[in-house]
């Protein structure tokens, strides 16, 4: 995946940030970038992306899966539904 689309993806991250104010307490977050690197990671593991394409439930599948274990959240499907949608027009393009 090119470092284009790579930035993109960590933009929509941070601009939803899950984490919240607990954002402040993670002293190496970077912007996400290990979270996208994880989720990009196991989509292409799961689902052989982009050889064969996702759909926004396997995509927020992962990112559930990668945010709650990196940060002890307890998202679901609803929490990341609007920005699964816009990570997804990020990969498909």
């Amino acid at each position: 995946m090119n470092q284009d689309k790579i930035e993109q993806f960590k933009a929509v991250l941070k601009k939803w940030n899950p984490l919240g104010t607990a954002e402040n307490n993670i002293t190496d977050l970077n912007d996400y970038e290990t979270e996208v690197a994880d989720i990009i990671f196991n989509l292409e593991i799961e689902y052989d992306f982009p050889k064969k394409s996702i759909t926004k439930k396997q995509l927020s599948k992962i990112i559930i899966e990668v945010l709650n274990e990196a940060f002890n959240l307890h998202l679901t499907y609803s929490d990341c539904d609007v920005y699964s949608e816009a990570i997804l027009k990020i990969l498909k393009d």
